[in-house]
């Protein structure tokens, strides 16, 4: 090699290397701080190329995608003192990598610890403060939610966020299992029997108003019925009045013969009565003729 082309290989060489030390790139999947003696010198690093002091400054990345803790079940108390156990696991997400690397250290074991410990104490608080039935069913969206906001709250601290907490499975420990069932299948038949009777009670209103109503329809028909005929009776009192003032032989003439159909009017019909008596009057001055 030319003894004069020797100084500019080096140089090149040494830029080369100089380059190689000290560019660095950043991808859309990550996020990236920059070091100097152990401090933050530059946060909040754009994708692409970027450049650093070799030796003096150092670069630590951490991965900005979704990431998942799914550790065993939990076991926890209701607000009865019932042992359970809860099958759960959280989402999170790096999202300030400067405070996440000085609380942590930019290890992400380190960080799933603290996560774990901040999970574990918001999900035995939110059962606490709830009854067997309001953690296993009524409310199991409302304490999803609460436990997501108490966890939150918590590990702000650490650069990351929670972003979604969910609740798969919970469980009565065995040795609780049976008497809790009891229980429950016990509070389903009160209610149930508190429905029954609830029903029997509306039932028995319902029937009762019935029976009235009808007894005021039965005794409004009769007293309408009563007064009709009462109007009828006096109508045909006054229509038997004017025909006796108008003619008193025809009207005693007219009762006798309706007498007679009333009293005789029926096959079979017997009366035993004096051929003089008053009753037959007319029939006694009958002759027969036209």
């Amino acid at each position: 090699m030319n003894n004069s082309r020797f100084p500019v290989v080096v140089i090149v060489g040494l830029i080369v290397v100089t380059f190689g030390l000290s560019a660095f790139t950043v991808n859309e999947r990550e996020l990236a701080i920059k070091l100097q003696v152990g401090e933050v010198v530059q946060s909040k690093l754009e994708p692409g190329l970027h450049f650093k002091i070799p030796i003096l400054q150092t670069v630590r990345k951490f991965p900005s995608r979704i990431l998942k803790i799914d550790d065993a079940p939990q076991r926890v108390f209701t607000l009865e003192r019932t042992a359970m156990t809860v099958d759960y696991f959280v989402k999170w997400q790096i999202v300030d990598e400067v405070p996440f690397y000085t609380s942590t250290g930019g290890v992400q074991e380190v960080a799933m610890n603290r996560l774990r410990e901040i999970i574990k104490n918001s999900i035995v608080t939110e059962f606490g403060k709830r009854t067997i039935v309001e953690a296993i069913s009524v409310e199991r969206v409302e304490l999803m939610r609460d436990m997501l906001a108490n966890a939150t709250e918590t590990a702000q601290g650490l650069g990351v966020e929670l972003v979604d907490f969910r609740v798969k499975q919970v469980e009565f420990v065995a040795e609780v299992r049976n008497s809790v069932y009891n229980q429950m299948r016990e509070e389903r038949a009160r209610v149930a029997a508190e429905t029954r009777a609830e029903g029997r009670e509306a039932s028995e209103l319902i029937r009762s108003t019935a029976d009235k109503d009808r007894t005021i329809l039965l005794a409004n028909a009769y007293r309408d019925g009563q007064i009709i005929r009462g109007e009828g009776d006096a109508r045909a009192a006054e229509i038997y009045a004017n025909a006796y003032t108008k003619d008193a032989e025809f009207y005693a003439f007219y009762r006798s013969i309706d007498a007679y159909k009333k009293s005789m009017g029926q096959p079979g019909d017997l009366l035993v009565l004096d051929p003089n008596n008053e009753f037959f009057r007319y029939l006694n001055q009958s002759s027969g003729k036209q």
